[in-house]
Protein backbone atom coordinates (compact mmCIF):
# COMPACT_ATOMS: atom_id res chain seq x y z
CA UNK A 1 0.00 0.00 0.00
CA UNK A 2 1.01 3.85 -0.50
CA UNK A 3 2.83 5.40 1.99
CA UNK A 4 2.03 9.48 2.96
CA UNK A 5 4.90 11.58 3.70
CA UNK A 6 3.99 15.13 5.13
CA UNK A 7 7.41 17.65 5.14
CA UNK A 8 6.20 20.93 7.26
CA UNK A 9 8.65 23.10 7.54
CA UNK A 10 7.35 26.76 9.53
CA UNK A 11 9.56 29.23 11.19
CA UNK A 12 8.68 33.21 11.68
CA UNK A 13 10.16 35.94 9.05
CA UNK A 14 11.90 38.38 10.96
CA UNK A 15 13.13 39.06 14.55
CA UNK A 16 11.55 36.77 16.18
CA UNK A 17 13.17 33.17 14.24
CA UNK A 18 15.14 30.47 16.28
CA UNK A 19 15.73 28.35 12.90
CA UNK A 20 15.91 28.54 9.45
CA UNK A 21 13.25 25.29 9.58
CA UNK A 22 12.71 25.49 5.74
CA UNK A 23 16.50 24.82 4.84
CA UNK A 24 15.81 21.50 5.12
CA UNK A 25 13.54 21.10 2.28
CA UNK A 26 15.90 20.92 -0.15
CA UNK A 27 17.76 18.21 1.66
CA UNK A 28 14.69 16.01 1.98
CA UNK A 29 13.01 17.08 -1.18
CA UNK A 30 16.36 15.14 -2.93
CA UNK A 31 14.84 11.38 -0.59
CA UNK A 32 13.50 9.36 -3.36
CA UNK A 33 9.59 8.82 -1.88
CA UNK A 34 9.45 5.63 -0.97
CA UNK A 35 12.98 5.72 1.07
CA UNK A 36 11.22 9.12 3.10
CA UNK A 37 8.35 6.71 3.53
CA UNK A 38 9.82 3.56 4.08
CA UNK A 39 7.18 1.61 1.84
CA UNK A 40 7.31 0.67 -2.10
CA UNK A 41 5.52 4.06 -3.65
CA UNK A 42 4.80 7.35 -1.64
CA UNK A 43 2.50 10.42 -2.21
CA UNK A 44 4.41 13.74 -0.88
CA UNK A 45 3.50 16.87 0.47
CA UNK A 46 5.68 20.27 1.03
CA UNK A 47 4.89 22.96 3.07
CA UNK A 48 7.63 25.61 3.45
CA UNK A 49 6.98 28.28 6.09
CA UNK A 50 3.10 28.16 5.41
CA UNK A 51 1.42 31.31 6.24
CA UNK A 52 -1.97 30.08 7.72
CA UNK A 53 -2.98 27.39 10.53
CA UNK A 54 -5.80 26.53 8.96
CA UNK A 55 -4.01 26.00 5.70
CA UNK A 56 -1.74 23.35 7.53
CA UNK A 57 -4.68 21.73 9.27
CA UNK A 58 -6.42 21.16 6.13
CA UNK A 59 -3.24 19.50 4.66
CA UNK A 60 -2.79 17.50 7.52
CA UNK A 61 -5.93 16.10 7.59
CA UNK A 62 -5.98 15.43 4.64
CA UNK A 63 -2.35 13.18 5.09
CA UNK A 64 -4.13 11.59 8.49
CA UNK A 65 -7.26 10.31 6.80
CA UNK A 66 -4.77 9.02 4.08
CA UNK A 67 -4.85 4.67 4.09
CA UNK A 68 -1.65 3.23 4.12
CA UNK A 69 1.47 4.68 6.45
CA UNK A 70 2.15 8.15 7.79
CA UNK A 71 4.94 9.63 8.28
CA UNK A 72 5.66 13.25 9.20
CA UNK A 73 8.83 15.24 9.12
CA UNK A 74 8.36 18.67 10.88
CA UNK A 75 10.89 21.27 11.64
CA UNK A 76 10.27 24.43 13.25
CA UNK A 77 10.20 26.45 16.46
CA UNK A 78 7.74 25.93 19.84
CA UNK A 79 6.24 29.15 21.38
CA UNK A 80 3.61 29.33 23.67
CA UNK A 81 0.52 31.24 23.35
CA UNK A 82 0.24 34.15 26.29
CA UNK A 83 -3.72 33.16 27.43
CA UNK A 84 -3.75 29.83 27.71
CA UNK A 85 0.06 28.41 27.42
CA UNK A 86 -0.44 25.70 25.39
CA UNK A 87 2.50 25.26 22.82
CA UNK A 88 1.92 26.17 19.42
CA UNK A 89 4.20 25.35 16.23
CA UNK A 90 4.96 28.88 14.99
CA UNK A 91 4.78 29.81 11.49
CA UNK A 92 5.61 32.72 8.97
CA UNK A 93 3.48 35.55 9.90
CA UNK A 94 3.85 34.47 14.09
CA UNK A 95 4.64 37.02 16.80
CA UNK A 96 5.33 36.49 20.65
CA UNK A 97 1.83 38.57 20.86
CA UNK A 98 0.04 37.06 18.15
CA UNK A 99 0.70 32.95 18.45
CA UNK A 100 -2.83 32.08 19.10
CA UNK A 101 -4.09 32.93 16.02
CA UNK A 102 -1.25 32.75 13.59
CA UNK A 103 0.88 29.71 14.60
CA UNK A 104 -0.75 25.57 14.52
CA UNK A 105 -1.35 24.17 17.96
CA UNK A 106 0.50 21.45 18.91
CA UNK A 107 -3.21 19.61 20.27
CA UNK A 108 -4.38 19.89 16.45
CA UNK A 109 -1.87 18.13 15.24
CA UNK A 110 -2.27 15.24 17.84
CA UNK A 111 -6.10 15.40 17.55
CA UNK A 112 -5.54 14.65 13.54
CA UNK A 113 -3.79 11.59 14.28
CA UNK A 114 -5.58 10.29 16.85
CA UNK A 115 -7.99 7.59 15.35
CA UNK A 116 -5.12 6.44 13.02
CA UNK A 117 -4.52 2.63 13.40
CA UNK A 118 -1.71 2.15 15.95
CA UNK A 119 1.75 0.98 14.03
CA UNK A 120 0.77 3.13 11.37
CA UNK A 121 1.71 6.43 11.77
CA UNK A 122 5.63 8.19 12.90
CA UNK A 123 6.41 11.67 13.70
CA UNK A 124 9.98 13.04 12.88
CA UNK A 125 10.40 16.31 14.54
CA UNK A 126 13.34 19.20 14.70
CA UNK A 127 12.13 21.47 16.73
CA UNK A 128 13.70 24.70 18.84
CA UNK A 129 12.01 25.91 21.34
CA UNK A 130 12.40 29.70 23.01
CA UNK A 131 12.90 30.45 26.21
CA UNK A 132 9.02 30.60 27.81
CA UNK A 133 8.49 27.12 25.77
CA UNK A 134 11.55 25.35 27.31
CA UNK A 135 10.29 26.23 31.01
CA UNK A 136 7.10 25.01 29.82
CA UNK A 137 8.79 21.83 28.42
CA UNK A 138 10.35 20.82 31.77
CA UNK A 139 6.75 20.08 33.40
CA UNK A 140 4.71 19.46 30.83
CA UNK A 141 4.94 16.98 27.64
CA UNK A 142 4.29 17.52 24.52
CA UNK A 143 1.98 15.08 23.41
CA UNK A 144 1.77 13.46 20.19
CA UNK A 145 -1.05 11.04 20.68
CA UNK A 146 -1.01 7.45 22.19
CA UNK A 147 -0.40 5.85 18.65
CA UNK A 148 1.82 7.79 17.03
CA UNK A 149 5.73 6.73 16.91
CA UNK A 150 7.92 9.70 17.86
CA UNK A 151 11.78 10.62 17.16
CA UNK A 152 13.80 13.87 17.02
CA UNK A 153 15.02 16.47 19.20
CA UNK A 154 13.81 20.08 21.19
CA UNK A 155 16.98 21.74 21.38
CA UNK A 156 17.26 24.95 24.10
CA UNK A 157 17.40 28.70 23.08
CA UNK A 158 20.88 29.39 20.84
CA UNK A 159 20.87 33.07 22.02
CA UNK A 160 18.77 35.73 20.97
CA UNK A 161 20.64 36.66 17.87
CA UNK A 162 21.35 33.20 16.63
CA UNK A 163 19.28 31.50 13.97
CA UNK A 164 19.99 27.63 14.14
CA UNK A 165 20.11 25.43 11.52
CA UNK A 166 17.72 22.15 11.70
CA UNK A 167 21.17 19.75 11.95
CA UNK A 168 19.36 16.64 13.40
CA UNK A 169 16.76 17.09 10.28
CA UNK A 170 19.42 17.32 7.45
CA UNK A 171 21.02 14.64 9.06
CA UNK A 172 18.41 12.51 8.95
CA UNK A 173 17.80 13.96 5.37
CA UNK A 174 21.69 12.89 4.79
CA UNK A 175 21.58 9.25 5.61
CA UNK A 176 18.34 8.86 3.71
CA UNK A 177 19.80 10.30 0.66
CA UNK A 178 21.80 7.28 0.34
CA UNK A 179 19.04 5.29 -0.72
CA UNK A 180 18.98 3.00 1.93
CA UNK A 181 16.08 3.33 4.95
CA UNK A 182 17.03 1.73 8.21
CA UNK A 183 14.63 1.42 10.83
CA UNK A 184 13.67 4.41 12.82
CA UNK A 185 15.10 3.46 15.45
CA UNK A 186 18.41 3.23 13.89
CA UNK A 187 18.18 6.12 11.92
CA UNK A 188 17.13 8.49 15.08
CA UNK A 189 19.86 7.00 17.03
CA UNK A 190 22.64 7.62 13.88
CA UNK A 191 21.23 11.00 13.21
CA UNK A 192 21.64 12.22 17.17
CA UNK A 193 25.37 10.63 16.63
CA UNK A 194 25.86 12.77 14.25
CA UNK A 195 24.58 15.74 15.90
CA UNK A 196 26.34 15.32 19.05
CA UNK A 197 29.51 14.71 16.95
CA UNK A 198 28.85 18.17 15.98
CA UNK A 199 29.09 19.46 19.43
CA UNK A 200 25.01 20.53 19.91
CA UNK A 201 24.25 19.29 23.71
CA UNK A 202 21.77 20.06 26.09
CA UNK A 203 18.65 18.80 23.49
CA UNK A 204 15.52 16.66 24.42
CA UNK A 205 15.40 13.89 22.78
CA UNK A 206 12.36 12.03 21.75
CA UNK A 207 12.15 8.29 21.15
CA UNK A 208 9.76 6.41 20.32
CA UNK A 209 6.39 6.61 22.32
CA UNK A 210 8.29 9.05 24.52
CA UNK A 211 7.77 12.94 25.01
CA UNK A 212 9.71 15.55 27.32
CA UNK A 213 9.04 15.88 30.77
CA UNK A 214 11.22 15.71 33.89
CA UNK A 215 12.22 12.47 34.31
CA UNK A 216 14.39 9.69 33.04
CA UNK A 217 14.05 7.48 29.58
CA UNK A 218 16.08 4.99 28.22
CA UNK A 219 16.74 5.34 24.47
CA UNK A 220 16.51 2.22 22.73
CA UNK A 221 20.03 0.38 21.23
CA UNK A 222 19.95 -0.21 17.45
CA UNK A 223 18.02 -3.98 16.89
CA UNK A 224 20.53 -6.37 17.46
CA UNK A 225 23.20 -5.05 18.30
CA UNK A 226 23.33 -5.98 22.04
CA UNK A 227 23.77 -3.00 23.52
CA UNK A 228 22.37 -2.10 26.37
CA UNK A 229 19.31 1.16 26.44
CA UNK A 230 21.34 4.48 26.76
CA UNK A 231 19.92 6.59 29.64
CA UNK A 232 18.95 10.29 28.74
CA UNK A 233 17.35 13.39 30.99
CA UNK A 234 13.97 14.17 29.51
CA UNK A 235 10.89 12.71 28.88
CA UNK A 236 8.25 10.26 30.03
CA UNK A 237 5.56 7.72 28.98
CA UNK A 238 3.08 8.63 27.35
CA UNK A 239 -0.23 7.58 29.44
CA UNK A 240 -3.77 7.98 28.48
CA UNK A 241 -6.66 7.80 30.54
CA UNK A 242 -7.52 4.24 31.47
CA UNK A 243 -10.24 2.40 30.07
CA UNK A 244 -12.98 0.63 32.15
CA UNK A 245 -12.52 -3.34 32.51
CA UNK A 246 -15.15 -5.22 30.25
CA UNK A 247 -18.61 -6.54 31.73
CA UNK A 248 -18.34 -9.67 33.05
CA UNK A 249 -15.24 -9.84 34.60
CA UNK A 250 -12.93 -10.43 31.84
CA UNK A 251 -9.31 -10.00 32.67
CA UNK A 252 -7.54 -7.00 31.25
CA UNK A 253 -4.30 -7.03 28.94
CA UNK A 254 -1.15 -5.03 29.11
CA UNK A 255 -0.71 -2.39 26.40
CA UNK A 256 2.60 -0.84 26.78
CA UNK A 257 2.67 2.38 27.62
CA UNK A 258 -0.61 2.72 29.42
CA UNK A 259 -0.13 3.78 33.09
CA UNK A 260 -2.89 0.92 33.65
CA UNK A 261 -3.88 -2.33 32.08
CA UNK A 262 -6.19 -1.70 29.11
CA UNK A 263 -8.66 -4.35 28.50
CA UNK A 264 -9.65 -5.53 24.64
CA UNK A 265 -13.11 -4.87 23.83
CA UNK A 266 -13.45 -8.81 22.97
CA UNK A 267 -10.89 -12.08 23.64
CA UNK A 268 -8.27 -11.19 21.29
CA UNK A 269 -7.43 -13.64 18.64
CA UNK A 270 -3.47 -15.15 19.35
CA UNK A 271 -1.34 -12.01 18.54
CA UNK A 272 -3.62 -9.51 18.10
CA UNK A 273 -3.09 -6.14 19.88
CA UNK A 274 -5.70 -6.26 23.04
CA UNK A 275 -6.20 -1.99 22.15
CA UNK A 276 -9.66 -1.71 21.46
CA UNK A 277 -8.74 1.21 19.09
CA UNK A 278 -7.03 -1.50 16.94
CA UNK A 279 -10.38 -3.25 15.97
CA UNK A 280 -12.40 -0.11 15.74
CA UNK A 281 -9.62 1.24 13.35
CA UNK A 282 -9.43 -2.37 11.38
CA UNK A 283 -13.66 -2.20 11.18
CA UNK A 284 -13.71 1.40 9.42
CA UNK A 285 -10.94 0.50 7.18
CA UNK A 286 -13.02 -2.84 6.04
CA UNK A 287 -16.14 -0.34 5.43
CA UNK A 288 -17.49 -1.89 8.70
CA UNK A 289 -18.89 1.06 10.24
CA UNK A 290 -21.65 -0.46 12.34
CA UNK A 291 -19.75 -2.74 13.84
CA UNK A 292 -17.13 -0.07 14.52
CA UNK A 293 -19.71 1.91 16.21
CA UNK A 294 -21.23 -0.87 18.20
CA UNK A 295 -17.83 -1.45 19.50
CA UNK A 296 -16.78 2.15 20.59
CA UNK A 297 -20.39 2.55 21.81
CA UNK A 298 -19.47 -0.71 24.01
CA UNK A 299 -16.61 1.26 25.69
CA UNK A 300 -19.05 4.65 26.14
CA UNK A 301 -21.17 2.65 28.35
CA UNK A 302 -18.83 1.04 30.52
CA UNK A 303 -17.27 4.47 30.57
CA UNK A 304 -20.08 6.13 31.88
CA UNK A 305 -21.09 3.35 34.10
CA UNK A 306 -17.11 3.33 35.96
CA UNK A 307 -16.25 7.21 35.92
CA UNK A 308 -19.38 9.30 35.44
CA UNK A 309 -21.05 10.56 32.47
CA UNK A 310 -18.95 13.77 32.00
CA UNK A 311 -16.02 11.83 32.93
CA UNK A 312 -12.81 12.34 30.48
CA UNK A 313 -13.07 8.03 29.46
CA UNK A 314 -16.64 8.47 28.74
CA UNK A 315 -16.23 12.02 26.73
CA UNK A 316 -13.25 10.16 24.92
CA UNK A 317 -15.40 7.32 23.60
CA UNK A 318 -17.90 9.97 22.46
CA UNK A 319 -15.41 11.53 20.29
CA UNK A 320 -14.58 8.47 19.03
CA UNK A 321 -18.30 7.93 17.86
CA UNK A 322 -18.52 11.11 16.63
CA UNK A 323 -15.48 10.49 14.23
CA UNK A 324 -16.72 7.00 13.16
CA UNK A 325 -19.68 8.72 12.18
CA UNK A 326 -17.68 11.45 10.02
CA UNK A 327 -15.96 8.37 8.68
CA UNK A 328 -19.27 6.64 7.90
CA UNK A 329 -20.70 9.84 5.90
CA UNK A 330 -23.79 10.29 8.24
CA UNK A 331 -22.62 14.18 8.94
CA UNK A 332 -25.78 14.46 10.97
CA UNK A 333 -24.95 12.13 13.48
CA UNK A 334 -21.44 13.38 13.96
CA UNK A 335 -22.64 16.55 14.25
CA UNK A 336 -24.86 15.84 16.91
CA UNK A 337 -22.40 13.69 19.05
CA UNK A 338 -20.18 16.77 18.79
CA UNK A 339 -22.38 19.37 20.07
CA UNK A 340 -23.25 16.87 23.39
CA UNK A 341 -19.47 16.53 23.97
CA UNK A 342 -18.93 20.21 23.73
CA UNK A 343 -22.28 20.66 25.59
CA UNK A 344 -20.73 17.97 28.44
CA UNK A 345 -17.05 19.75 28.66
CA UNK A 346 -18.72 22.77 29.40
CA UNK A 347 -21.40 21.62 31.91
CA UNK A 348 -18.03 19.92 33.67
CA UNK A 349 -16.57 23.57 34.11
CA UNK A 350 -13.76 23.70 31.22
CA UNK A 351 -13.51 27.13 29.77
CA UNK A 352 -14.79 28.20 26.58
CA UNK A 353 -11.46 28.39 25.21
CA UNK A 354 -10.30 24.89 26.32
CA UNK A 355 -8.65 23.04 23.40
CA UNK A 356 -10.96 20.28 23.77
CA UNK A 357 -14.21 22.59 23.64
CA UNK A 358 -12.91 24.50 20.55
CA UNK A 359 -12.10 21.33 18.90
CA UNK A 360 -15.49 19.74 19.64
CA UNK A 361 -17.40 22.96 18.58
CA UNK A 362 -14.74 23.29 15.63
CA UNK A 363 -15.84 19.93 14.80
CA UNK A 364 -19.63 20.28 15.02
CA UNK A 365 -19.44 23.43 12.74
CA UNK A 366 -17.64 21.41 9.87
CA UNK A 367 -19.86 18.28 9.57
CA UNK A 368 -23.41 21.19 9.96
CA UNK A 369 -21.74 22.31 6.92
CA UNK A 370 -21.72 18.60 5.35
CA UNK A 371 -25.49 17.72 6.23
CA UNK A 372 -27.49 16.94 2.66
CA UNK A 373 -30.91 17.58 4.04
CA UNK A 374 -32.12 21.17 4.62
CA UNK A 375 -34.76 20.35 6.98
CA UNK A 376 -31.66 18.71 9.37
CA UNK A 377 -29.71 21.25 9.17
CA UNK A 378 -31.80 23.85 9.86
CA UNK A 379 -33.05 21.20 13.28
CA UNK A 380 -29.22 21.56 14.10
CA UNK A 381 -28.07 25.28 13.46
CA UNK A 382 -30.08 26.94 16.65
CA UNK A 383 -28.16 24.96 19.18
CA UNK A 384 -24.49 25.06 16.96
CA UNK A 385 -25.38 29.06 16.51
CA UNK A 386 -25.66 29.29 20.48
CA UNK A 387 -22.55 27.07 21.11
CA UNK A 388 -20.51 29.34 18.33
CA UNK A 389 -22.06 32.54 20.83
CA UNK A 390 -20.56 31.24 23.89
CA UNK A 391 -17.61 29.30 21.99
CA UNK A 392 -16.07 31.52 18.86
CA UNK A 393 -12.92 29.45 18.59
CA UNK A 394 -10.42 31.25 16.85
CA UNK A 395 -11.36 31.56 13.14
CA UNK A 396 -13.05 34.74 12.81
CA UNK A 397 -16.48 34.82 11.73
CA UNK A 398 -17.72 31.57 12.55
CA UNK A 399 -20.62 32.75 14.10
CA UNK A 400 -21.78 34.66 11.72
CA UNK A 401 -20.98 32.12 9.46
CA UNK A 402 -23.37 29.63 10.92
CA UNK A 403 -25.82 33.08 11.36
CA UNK A 404 -25.89 33.45 7.23
CA UNK A 405 -26.49 29.72 6.36
CA UNK A 406 -29.16 29.32 8.88
CA UNK A 407 -30.71 32.42 6.87
CA UNK A 408 -30.14 30.56 3.58
CA UNK A 409 -31.52 27.28 4.97
CA UNK A 410 -35.09 29.54 6.20
CA UNK A 411 -35.58 30.83 2.74
CA UNK A 412 -35.53 27.09 1.58
CA UNK A 413 -37.73 25.80 3.85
Amino acid sequence: MPGTVLLLAASPVGRGRLVDAASVLPVLAAVPPAVLAGTDTANVVELADPLEPQAVLTRLRAAATAPGPLTLFVTGQLQLDRRQRLPHLALARTTPATVRYTGLPWHWLREELRLRPPGSTTLVADLHADPESWAWLGANPLDCGRTTAVYGRIAPPRGRRTVAAPTYMKAVATILRSGSRPPVDQLHQAAVTRVTADGEVGDLLLPQHLVPAQQQWPVPAPAGTGQQPVVAPGAAFVQPPPLPAPAGGAEPHAVAGAPAAVPAARPPAPGASPDPHTAISAAVKDGRHREADELAAQWERQARDAYGDGSDQALHWAEVRADLAMFAGDAERSCRTWLTVAEARLAAGQPADAPAVEAAVDRAHHQWGRIGDPARARELGPALAELRRRVPGRREGALDDVRGRLRDLQTQA
